[in-house]
């Protein structure tokens, strides 16, 4: 990558930088669903272990990361996190793309992922990088909507 920026590949030992980018970008939508979205309160000591992380450093620090998770059919964005302090700058589209080639490099066909649906800003940008709604869920905490794109 140029322009000051590197991606790299989470390990162990980076955590609870996650956790903290993590808690630091879902902050804003506290007070408009009432509660920490999922993401805030996640185990990322286990999701670590499990999930694949690719984390963009900007200048040296930390400012943004994406969570993927192989599934059977498809790669699933678990989570995407942008500096408050680098918001706005195109990163998240950047992880984006990058999720997409991995898709594309484990020959799936499509990338999922899904998002509350009060967070208007992110269903815009989803539907601004190609992705479609396929259905709502409603569960006890809110609705939860499910999208996806074809790779």
């Amino acid at each position: 990558m140029s322009d000051g920026a590197e991606l790299r590949q989470a390990v162990a030992a980076d955590a609870t930088a996650i956790r903290e980018l993590t808690r630091a970008a879902y902050a804003k939508w506290v007070p408009l669903i009432g509660r920490e979205p999922k993401p805030m309160t996640a185990d990322y000591v286990e999701a670590v272990r499990h999930n694949r992380f690719d984390l963009l450093y900007v200048d040296g620090k930390l400012a943004a990361l994406i969570e993927t998770i192989k599934q059977a059919d498809h790669l699933l964005v678990e989570n995407v996190a942008v500096s408050p302090a680098f918001q706005g700058r195109g990163l998240g589209r950047r992880l984006m793309a990058h999720a997409e080639a991995l898709a594309a490099a484990s020959d799936f066909a499509e990338i999922r992922l899904y998002t509350n649906k009060l967070f208007a800003e992110n269903l815009r940008l989803y539907g601004r990088l190609g992705y479609r709604v396929d259905r709502e869920e409603v569960l006890a905490v809110g609705v939860v909507v499910h999208m996806s794109k074809p790779i």
